[in-house]
């Protein structure tokens, strides 16, 4: 008789759990990723201090982010903590789950699209997991950079269609930070040299770009677009310090005024 060995999360591991039973001392619950194996929640790992009611901290069926504290493999036992899980750490495993569930929905689709059965799903799987953490990322990687991303991995032109089509579901989101430039420059040809130093600094990156259009001279507006505000200022903020030093060695005079940045779309 064979036993079989059950997979076991990792210590500091985030999980999904779904309580499954309050007790006086804690809850037991089941882990959504581990096959619904069941682990335990004491009511010292729930919250600092002293709880005077469990539920309202946790109920039954309500599912949670909880951190394994403790494994005990020869028992296949696992002790869980809530306490522990900052809202940083339950934000990101949450949106880790919704893209997991997101690329399952893809690969089902290009599995019927393409007649490919669970071998080949696996097999396909495993090619994308060579070269991404997540199976997720690279219909987020197309989405952004298109199918030359994905160009290195053997995969068939039908399959790659199928996935192109669906990285286009992916709405990336973007930001838009905004701001107006005065740029003189008193030579002759003070003009074209303008222009130049304009133009080399126009980009057009993976994950940010910056713009630049003439308004009336002196004026130009300056626009950094890129997936978060954090990248969209540093951006902006590396392309001004570009400018400002040409401008000056030229002995040119130069002004960035910022104006209201905005969020282009949601994804």
């Amino acid at each position: 008789m064979v036993t079989e060995i059950a997979e076991l999360p990792e210590e500091g591991e985030l999980v999904i759990a779904t309580i499954k039973e309050v007790t006086g001392h804690g809850a037991y619950v089941s882990l959504d990723e581990y096959n619904n194996m069941t682990a335990f929640l004491h009511i010292s790992e729930i919250a600092t201090g002293w709880i005077r009611n469990i539920e309202r901290y946790i109920k039954p069926k309500q599912k949670t982010v909880l951190k394994v504290i403790r494994v005990h493999r020869g028992r296949v036992e696992v002790d869980l903590s809530l306490k522990q899980v900052s809202g940083e750490e339950r934000k990101s495993k949450l949106i880790e789950v919704k893209k997991g569930e997101k690329a399952s929905a893809f690969m089902e689709i290009i599995k019927k699209k393409n007649n490919l059965n669970d071998e080949q799903i696996l097999e396909l799987e495993d090619k994308i997991l060579q070269k991404f953490d997540y199976v997720y990322d690279m219909f987020e990687v197309v989405a952004r950079k298109g199918m030359e991303a994905i160009k290195s991995i053997d995969i068939p032109e039908d399959t790659k269609s199928s996935i192109e089509e669906e990285s286009k579901k992916i709405q990336i989101p973007e930001v838009e930070v905004r701001g107006s430039l005065e740029v003189t420059l008193r030579a002759s040809n003070g003009v074209e040299m303008i222009r130049d130093i304009l133009s080399s600094a126009k980009s057009e990156r993976s994950n940010a770009s910056i713009a630049i259009t003439y308004v009336a001279a002196p004026k130009y507006r300056i626009i950094s677009r890129a997936e978060n505000f954090k990248i969209a200022e540093k951006n902006m903020n590396n392309s001004i310090e570009k400018i400002s030093t040409q401008i000056e060695k030229k002995g040119g005079t130069f002004r960035y005024t910022r104006e209201d940045s905005k969020k282009r779309r949601d994804g």
